[in-house]
């Protein structure tokens, strides 16, 4: 019997990617189905009746999707997050749930350069900035955009240090970055603090007031990770009290109105969260999504199983 897989994206991916999507999926003898831009949930639980592997980006795959999906063995996030997946209700309907991480990397590791860069120019408002060169730049958190961002930074002539306690001290110092043993340390001795956790239990809200006030004067905070591990009553007081603390984000926080309107040139938010918004991250991560698929029924792979 012919496997399915399903394509289901209210932002759809890149034609190219959709091309090469359906020439890794035919090649392997499977069946392709696109669902690109709907805007009922109800299409969606429609379209997964049928089908063996679904590839998502942002979309939200919860129970009712899982119970739809009757025939549903694999559920790929094409990107590194998937907190828009239920794993747990993915565990009880025995589907397999990945993500391609590494795939959008690089973009999001450019944008970070991105932001900084707004911060340091004021904006681009024509008022006297700062460089980057010499500055020390702290990364919470050093996987595959920490990597990255790393590799960009050199070429900025910045200093690096990270704290990450599931990657050994040796590997960070490897790679030309000074290993910070406690987040603490990080916020107080860094002049940019990136944050690349991912949104978990332990993260949400996790930086707060305690955390960010240790930040050394002068200091800016760059997320690219999740609005969510920012506890927004604590960035307010931040701002309140640290007219020297600035703060820019691909994803503006509930509080941005008020940030907007008493904290001008102190922060820059993009209009939505755009760290994979870029051609090429966009086909990487669909053609990652269509090659774990045809690997997880032909050879079983499942190293990049998350639930």
């Amino acid at each position: 019997m012919t496997r399915r897989v399903l394509v289901a994206t209210e932002k759809p991916f890149a034609k190219k990617a959709v091309d090469g999507i359906s020439e890794i999926v035919k090649q392997a003898g499977y069946e392709l189905k696109l669902l690109e831009s709907y805007k009922d949930r109800s299409d969606l639980l429609a379209a997964v009746a049928d089908v063996d592997a679904l590839i998502v980006r942002s979309d939200v795959v919860d129970a009712a999707v899982l119970d739809a999906g009757k025939q549903l063995k694999i559920v790929v996030r094409a990107g590194a997050g998937f907190d828009n997946v239920d794993l747990k209700a993915a565990t009880a309907h025995n589907a397999v749930v990945m993500n391609t991480p590494g795939q959008n990397a690089n973009a999001v590791a450019e944008l970070v350069f991105g932001l900084m860069l707004a911060l340091a120019r004021r904006n681009y408002t024509g008022k006297d900035g700062t460089e980057l060169r010499g500055k020390r730049l702290g990364l919470h958190a050093y996987g595959a955009v920490g990597r990255w961002v790393a590799t960009i930074a050199k070429g900025f002539g910045m200093e690096l240090c990270a704290f990450d306690p599931y990657i050994p001290r040796e590997k960070i110092a490897g790679d030309g970055l000074t290993p910070v043993a406690a987040v603490d340390e990080l916020f107080a001795s860094c002049d940019y603090l990136s944050l690349h956790i991912p949104k978990t239990k332990e993260t949400t809200k996790s930086i707060d007031f305690a955390l960010m006030s240790k930040m050394k004067k002068g200091a800016a905070l760059i997320n690219t990770a999740r609005a969510e591990v920012i506890d927004e009553p604590s960035l307010l007081r931040m701002f309140a009290e640290r007219p020297d603390f600035s703060y820019a984000a691909d994803i503006a926080p509930e509080c941005a109105k008020e940030i907007a309107e008493k904290y001008a040139g102190r922060y820059f938010f993009t209009a939505k969260k755009m760290g994979a918004q870029t051609a090429e991250a966009n086909v990487n991560a669909g053609l990652a999504a269509a090659r774990q698929i045809v690997g997880f029924f032909e050879k079983g792979d499942t190293a990049f199983k998350v639930n």
